[in-house]
């Protein structure tokens, strides 16, 4: 029996992340759902979403589809594309976070914080908690660079199994990214 199955050839680690995803997604909404209750109340600041915002939105996507290319690399033997696409999926990973932290700076500097209107702290909270989880995404993609650069370049199962996990994390903060961007355009 492979050694990364279950009893009913379910892979229990991507079962479990799976079950952290789906908790993820409730978090998220309550949080949306919070903010559509709040907003319903009245004195709801508006203003607009910075481009920051936008050009990480860009970031990630291509982040996603640098990631799939690194899979699909390791899967035919190129070992110098796989790692070079890892790379590009971090560096465009951290380039995600830093236009995030770009975006509060500038809603910050034009009036925008916690203390002023729930508004604002409702659109940090979300964005933030999203940012987080990104974080940890990172933090999945250099163990795998790690991996990529001190192993020897060999497909084993469990080596398969953890780019799969990093893949399968690392393209829902992206889908949920999305999802975020879209309802706090919507909802306005």
């Amino acid at each position: 029996m492979n050694r990364l199955k279950g009893i009913r050839g379910i892979n229990p680690q991507l079962f479990s992340l799976w079950i952290a995803m789906a908790s993820i997604v409730m978090f998220f909404g309550a949080f949306t759902s919070a903010y559509i209750v709040k907003q319903a109340a009245g004195n709801w600041l508006e203003f607009s979403i910075p481009i920051h915002f936008y050009l990480s939105t860009m970031a990630i996507l291509f982040s996603s589809l640098t990631l799939s290319k690194a899979n699909n690399f390791f899967k035919v033997g190129n070992e110098a594309a796989y790692k070079l696409m890892l790379i590009a999926t971090l560096i465009l990973g951290i380039g995600f976070v830093v236009l995030q932290y770009f975006g509060w700076m500038h809603l910050f500097g034009h009036g925008v914080d916690f203390r002023l209107n729930v508004s604002g702290s409702f659109f940090y909270l979300i964005t933030g908690a999203h940012t987080t989880h990104v974080i940890g995404g990172i933090t999945a993609l250099i163990v795998a660079i790690i991996h990529a650069s001190t192993l020897p370049f060999k497909a084993t199962e469990k080596r398969i199994n953890r780019l799969k996990l990093t893949t399968h994390y690392w393209h829902f903060v992206d889908a949920l990214w999305i999802y975020l961007l879209l309802f706090l355009l919507i909802i306005k």
